[in-house]
């Protein structure tokens, strides 16, 4: 049971990173509410930056796909754990950026808790 709940989440988790990059790779102002103050979207270099992220969270959420259809709970577990880094790498970001604290923990300290939560449950089943 706990498995199916585990697989479920990190579906759930795969479609909301992959709709995150969609989201900012079509229209890079998006990005301004996940943290970083100032960001300058009218900047043609940091719009190619951002389509860059853009493409690794659409990456990342196609990935989880791979492992759901493909792979076993196991290997998707192993996915999940390493790819925690993303969200933790990306609030280390915004609070290096004096970004706003309710983004570093509540955007991406948060998803990286949930992704950790469910690459234990899907490591120990």
């Amino acid at each position: 049971m706990l498995v199916n709940v585990a697989t479920v989440l990190a579906g759930l988790i795969g479609v909301g990173i992959f709709f995150i990059g969609a989201r900012a790779f079509w229209a890079p102002q998006a990005a301004v509410g996940f943290g970083i103050p100032d960001t300058p979207t009218e900047d043609r270099t940091f719009q190619a930056w951002l389509s860059v992220k853009a493409m690794r969270d659409i990456g990342a959420g196609l990935f989880i796909f791979v492992l759901l259809v493909g792979g076993t709970s196991h290997l998707l577990g192993w996915f999940m754990l390493a790819a925690t880094v993303i969200p933790l790498g990306d609030a280390l970001i915004v609070l290096r950026s004096n970004g706003p604290k309710a983004a570093v923990y509540g955007v991406h300290g948060a998803t990286a808790m949930v992704m950790l939560v469910i690459s234990v449950l899907l490591l120990v089943a």
